[in-house]
């Protein structure tokens, strides 16, 4: 089993504390929902946690072994450099007018290869462009890369938003298979879909996390105006 554990994280923009005293942990094994509104530092907590955003202060372990959440812009990222923790963003990565079947081998080796390829639907896309594919296959695809690569723990923002059904299914199943040996935190304002994957979630509110246990806590929150 891997640990990831945040202890005390600040982030403060000026004035603005945008995260306060934020505390918590995932395991390989759990799929944890993070919610919030916008502007709030959902995003931004995700950044730091993958090396590319610097904290004002607080701690960062992987098994024990601490991680500077302060550093120069210049200092080598061992997060990144180590694969602990694989990243999401809201934005495609993928080159637009590469093909699907000369993307796979840039991350992956040799028989690796079918782990993307041999994937539901992938038939369909494989010979496709980038820019030719819907959004809900690029971000299948985008999900398929990043959750077959090595990283124990993987952070995805917005997996979900403005994507068909049959891939939000896709990306779900996906995404429960790979929790036996991943710890995963996923965020999106698509709050069902987070809402039926995760074994535990949170909210962001004010700066701070807090445990969410049933849909009326997003209310009490402020992330929702209704439970219905």
């Amino acid at each position: 089993m891997a640990l990831l554990q945040v202890i005390n994280l600040h982030k403060q923009f000026g004035d603005l504390e945008l995260l306060n005293s934020c505390n918590f942990n995932l395991q390989t094994g759990e799929i944890l929902g993070l919610f919030g509104r916008n502007g709030v530092g959902k995003s931004t907590l995700l950044k730091i946690l993958f090396g590319t955003s610097i904290a004002s202060k607080g701690i960062l372990k992987i098994n024990e072994t601490q991680y500077p959440v302060r550093r120069s812009i210049w200092d080598k990222n061992p997060i990144i450099s180590k694969g602990l923790v694989g990243y999401l963003p809201q934005f495609s990565f993928l080159p637009k007018t590469a093909k699907v079947w000369d993307i796979i081998p840039t991350y992956f080796d040799g028989e690796d290869q079918n782990l993307i390829f041999t994937a539901p639907r992938m038939a369909d896309i494989a010979e496709r462009k980038v820019n030719e594919l819907s959004l809900g296959q690029k971000r299948y695809l985008e999900v398929l890369i990043l959750g077959n690569l090595k990283h124990p723990f993987l952070l995805l923002d917005e997996p979900f938003s403005m994507v068909e059904p049959i891939f939000k299914e896709l990306i779900h199943d996906f995404l429960v298979s790979l929790k036996a040996k991943k710890g995963i935190l996923v965020t999106d304002h698509y709050y069902n879909d987070v809402w039926k994957l995760a074994d535990r979630n949170l909210i962001l509110n004010n700066g701070k996390l807090h445990q969410v246990n049933r849909i009326g806590d997003l209310v009490t929150g402020g992330y929702l105006r209704t439970s219905n």
